[in-house]
Parts: structure tokens; C-alpha cells; sequence
């Protein structure tokens, strides 16, 4: 089950992982990927090379760090599903009187009238505020956590100034023309391209890239695009299947490092920071599930290999719920059964999530197995039994804990005593007993993490 030394190159992994920002987005899969070897053509068309054009192609693989940082704040100002927002956002190119087009279209479709037009009324009178707000924090989320990740400014200033516009009326200081980092001009091109090429075709996406051209986009850029575009195999790869591998041929893939176990644990942890801001109330979630598997399997008497396999695992748990629209994970009330349908899907996104990542492939079944019970009716295989590995059952019960004693939309964080009554009474049903009782064990010598820091 322990995998061998990590011998994955940074570009790979990255781009494994970037199935989960397109998650995040509510875009087909591969966006990113695709997005990447847009703008890296684009790059290699105005003669960037080496470490320009490295920075380059990381900015487009992690251009949406930051997107799950708003999703809670969209769902809660517009009343809307954030993943079908972002997604229909994406095709929009119009001015004030577009916007309160498209605030009218996606606002509050599901609720009744007055609560609606609140709503409306409410972004109408703060339209510019809210909007700064949201991308604000998009962009310097994303900025942050690429420096976690050891990338150089120029693909953390890329990834923050994504939604500017050559015009000056983007977001988050307006800046316009070549004031905007290069880095940031491309991907935000690469991006709207990808879009509507998908959507509607190569025609599209050049005739979008034209349209904008002078205002959203740099013209130079547009005219560098339009060059790169007359290549039949550029189309033909980028409606490839195997895009991936066509990506990985680039210089910078080429030329990028093997991810060590250090760097590794960083990039988990940067990735556990992304699900967390997908919701208010699970900031700190996997990095304390994490913690608390860990400590669990230190007990069972777990190696240093194991328990960081496990601390992985712990981390990444939840990967799949940046697939799931924060009108379900941030109800107050119960929710209904297709709600809770698409909530159940999480599981199974973080299986195809880490799975893409050759070194997680027993991982990955691991991490997604969290909600199976040993009885047989939890989710997403029905597994039971000797079925569910103990590293399962370990993060089961770290996850279950942390779920009761932190707040949660529908109530608040449990005391100590209160939460491991709750889960007592699963023992042999969802919960195992050998590993509750290393729980317990645990929280006797650490005390100060009974209540998950009641995270908001």
C-alpha cells in the first residue's frame, strides 16, 4: 500500500490536481489542462522561453487557486448554485447595463419573489463593492497559496491580477494594458478561449478572443492567438483525449523537477487549504482531520512512511466536495433527498480526483471510502467490514469527531464529552471500536483540541 519514492513530475501532478479546481468552477474537466496548453502557445508565439515560459505555464495550471475562496459568498449574495454561476459567468463579455442582465438571469431563481428582489436590490446598491470583494478575495487566496507552493512572483502575481482587462475595468485594482503582469494576460485569454471553445468550437473561441480584443484582452495577444490558431494539430490536440500528454511535451513540463516528500506535503496541505475555503465552516477541516489521523495511527503503531501516507490521505479527504454547489454543504436546515444525492457525490469525485495521480492510486480509494460504514450502508460502494481498510476507519473517526465539534451551518461545535457520546453509540455500525478507543486515548493527552477550534 506505501508507494515508492516519489518520482512525479511537478508539472504532472499539478495538472492531475487541477481536476479539482475545475471542480471548483463548475468547468468541464481538463479546463485548466486545456487552458495551459492555450496559453502556453501563446507564450511560445511572442518568444517566451525558459524560466518565463515556465512561470507561464504554472500560472495556467493554477490560475484558479483561489476560485473556492468566494464560492460560499456567491451562493450567499445571489442565492444561487456557485457552481453553475461561475459557470455561466464565464461566457458573459458586457458592461453595466449586461451586468444587471445577468444579476436578473442568476439571482434567486429558486426563491420566492420578495426574497429575490432583496437579493437584487441588495447587489444593485453594492454592486461594486460586492464584486471587488469576491474577486479580492479570489485573487489573494490564489497569490497566497502559490507561494506555498515555492513559485516564483511571476506566477503569484499572475494568478492575482486574472481578472483584470486591458481596458481597465477589471478586478482587483483595474489596472489596465501592460500594467497588467503578462502572465495575467495571457491566462485570462487562454481561459475565455477554452470556454467557448468548448461550448461551441474552434470558430467560437477565435471569433470571442476578436470580439474582446482592445477591451478584455491584450490586441497583441489576440493577434498571437489568431497565429497559433491556423495549426490544425493545435485544435486537434486540445480536443484530445489524451491533451495531457501533448501537455507534458512542452518545454516546460520537460524541463520541470521530480516532487519530493517535503514538497509533496506541501502541496497537500496548499490543496487542503483550497477545499477548506470552499465553506466558512470547515476552515481548518483537513488539516485537523489530518492531525488527528495521524495521532490515531501512531498509536496502531503505523511507521513514518504510513503515517504520512495517512496524514495525505487525511488531507485530501474532502477533495471532492469542491464539486458540490454551497447551497447544499452551507443549508441550515435538512437536506432533501436530491440534495443529498448530490452531496454524496463528493466521495466518488475525490476517488477520480486522486486517482489521476499515479502515486495516490491506493490513496485514493482510501481517502474516498470515509463515508462507508461497516455495516454496509454508508457511501459511495457500500463497502463493509473487513472490506474498509484500517486507514479508512482511522479517518473515519478523526473526520467524525472534527464534523461534531466544530460549528456547522445547521448547529453549533459539541463539547468533547457530548460528541464522543454520539459517536460511542456507532460502534460496530459506522465507527470502529479499536479506533475509537485510540480517539479517546488521544484526546486525554491533547485536551485543547476537543472542540476542532470550533472552526466558523
Amino acid at each position: 500500500m506505501i508507494q515508492a519514492p516519489l518520482q512525479i513530475p511537478l508539472a504532472e501532478l499539478l495538472a492531475s490536481f487541477s481536476y479539482a479546481l475545475d471542480l471548483t468552477e463548475g468547468q468541464p474537466p481538463g479546463h485548466c489542462v486545456r487552458a495551459c496548453w492555450i496559453g502556453t502557445h501563446i507564450g511560445q508565439e511572442i518568444g517566451l522561453t525558459g524560466d518565463a515560459l515556465s512561470d507561464l505555464y504554472y500560472t495556467l495550471l493554477l490560475k484558479d487557486l483561489g476560485c473556492s475562496s468566494n464560492a460560499a459568498r456567491i451562493a450567499e449574495l445571489y442565492l444561487a448554485d456557485d457552481l453553475y454561476f461561475k459557470r455561466a459567468f464565464k461566457f458573459e463579455d458586457t458592461g453595466v447595463a449586461g451586468a444587471v442582465k445577468f444579476v436578473f438571469r442568476h439571482t434567486g431563481l429558486q426563491s420566492d419573489l420578495a426574497t429575490r428582489l432583496r437579493a437584487i436590490g441588495h447587489i444593485m446598491a453594492n454592486g461594486s463593492q460586492v464584486v471587488n470583494e469576491m474577486i479580492g478575495t479570489r485573487c489573494t487566496r490564489g497569490a497566497d497559496i502559490a507561494r506555498k507552493l515555492r513559485f516564483s512572483s511571476g506566477v503569484a502575481d499572475g494568478i492575482y491580477s486574472l481578472d483584470e482587462h486591458w481596458d481597465g475595468t477589471g478586478h482587483p485594482q483595474a489596472l489596465s494594458a501592460e500594467a497588467i503582469p503578462l502572465n495575467a494576460r495571457i491566462a485570462l485569454l487562454a481561459q475565455i478561449i477554452d470556454v467557448f471553445f468548448i461550448a461551441n468550437g474552434p470558430d467560437a473561441a477565435i471569433a470571442e478572443a476578436k470580439v474582446r480584443a482592445g477591451r478584455w484582452f491584450d490586441p497583441a495577444l489576440v493577434a498571437a492567438f489568431t497565429r497559433v490558431a491556423q495549426d490544425p494539430s493545435f485544435w486537434q490536440a486540445l480536443a484530445s483525449p489524451d491533451i495531457e500528454t501533448h501537455l507534458f511535451a512542452l518545454p516546460p513540463a520537460r524541463a520541470s523537477l521530480a516532487v519530493d516528500e517535503d514538497w509533496m506535503d506541501d502541496i497537500v496541505s496548499a490543496f487542503g487549504e483550497v477545499i477548506d475555503a470552499k465553506s466558512p465552516f470547515t476552515s481548518g477541516h483537513s488539516e485537523r482531520v489530518a492531525n488527528y489521523a495521524a495521532s490515531l495511527g501512531a498509536q496502531f503503531g503505523f511507521d513514518a512512511d504510513r503515517l504520512r501516507w495517512l496524514r495525505r490521505a487525511a488531507a485530501l479527504h474532502d477533495v471532492g466536495k469542491l464539486g458540490v454547489s454551497n447551497r447544499i454543504l452551507d443549508k441550515p436546515d435538512k437536506l432533501d433527498d436530491a440534495e443529498w444525492t448530490l452531496m454524496k457525490t463528493h466521495s466518488s469525485h475525490s476517488r477520480n480526483i486522486l486517482s489521476r495521480i499515479g502515486v495516490f492510486t491506493g490513496l485514493a480509494d482510501i481517502a474516498a471510502a470515509h463515508h462507508e460504514r461497516l455495516d454496509g450502508t454508508g457511501y459511495p460502494l457500500g463497502l463493509s467490514g473487513a472490506a474498509i481498510p484500517i486507514e479508512t476507519r482511522i479517518i473515519t473517526v478523526a473526520d467524525f469527531y472534527d464534523a461534531l465539534t466544530a460549528d456547522r451551518p445547521y448547529r453549533e461545535a459539541m463539547a468533547q464529552d457530548k460528541a464522543l457520546s454520539i459517536i460511542r453509540a456507532e460502534i460496530g455500525r459506522a465507527v470502529d471500536a479499536d479506533c475509537f478507543e485510540a480517539l479517546c486515548d488521544y484526546l486525554k493527552t491533547a485536551p485543547m483540541q476537543r472542540t476542532g477550534l470550533n472552526a466558523a
